[in-house]
């Protein structure tokens, strides 16, 4: 069998010179870019969630199903669905207790594959550009103290899921304290959520009344702290204060 004749000289450094321009930081960027963007229609003209909420896939029960939705889950919050509705969902389609471990299984899943995706085709390119002081501020706080910082982010939800993933995954903070911190800040918001889907037959019960009235103050909370660490980043706020 013949073997094909190696590639001249000249045209070498002409093909390492497009693998280098493929696999640069900014073309990496792109991707994300049209990743993002080509998730966002979808979402938009598809509406995925309208899946799960009414029970997709309608042929598997018990445990299978769970599984299945928190699998689900987690790539619908990858392509930016919000989770709330989801977090409803879950709640109404298998009660509180397993709707709340689909949800949190689902959440920390989505947030995995955010930062994963962030992490290898944002973060090379972004990094250079973190060059303002408030930004300068926002890394280090990522970087040093990822665990609190993200811990709160999720206790608090003043910035949203998809923000904080690709913020983190900008920064040097780690895999483990990211999906940890999100993993066990999600359970409050995620359990309120969870428990008014399942009782969203009853809006007039103690449980449904009390689930939202726990989403509407940690609403609050969390937009009042971001409110003022807002500030305190663009003055240079350090983590040690």
């Amino acid at each position: 069998m013949p073997v094909p004749a190696p590639a001249p000289a000249a045209q070498r450094p002409q093909t390492l010179t497009y693998a280098r321009a493929l696999l640069s930081p900014w073309a990496r960027f792109a991707l994300l870019v049209v990743l993002l963007a080509a998730a966002a229609t979808a979402v938009v003209l598809f509406e995925p969630q309208q899946l799960l909420a009414e029970g997709w896939p309608p042929r598997v029960s018990g445990g299978a199903a769970v599984v299945l939705f928190a699998v689900a889950y987690g790539v619908c919050t990858a392509a930016l669905v919000p989770r709330p509705i989801l977090n409803l969902a879950a709640g109404a389609l298998f009660g509180a207790q397993f709707g709340l471990a689909a949800a949190v299984a689902g959440t920390v899943l989505g947030a995995g594959i955010s930062f994963g995706l962030g992490r290898v085709l944002g973060q090379d390119a972004l990094r250079p550009l973190l060059r303002a002081r408030w930004l300068t501020a926002a890394d280090r706080q990522l970087s040093r103290h990822g665990f609190r910082s993200m811990l709160a982010l999720r206790l608090f939800p003043g910035v949203p899921f998809a923000a904080a993933n690709y913020c983190a995954a900008v920064s040097r903070m780690g895999w483990l304290p990211f999906l940890l911190a999100t993993g066990l800040g999600c359970v409050p918001n995620t359990a309120a959520y969870a428990i008014a889907g399942s009782r969203a037959t009853a809006p007039a019960s103690p449980a449904f009344l009390i689930a939202i009235g726990f989403i509407a103050v940690t609403g609050i909370a969390g937009l009042t702290v971001a409110w003022r660490k807002r500030g305190r980043l663009r003055r240079g706020w350090s983590p040690g204060q």
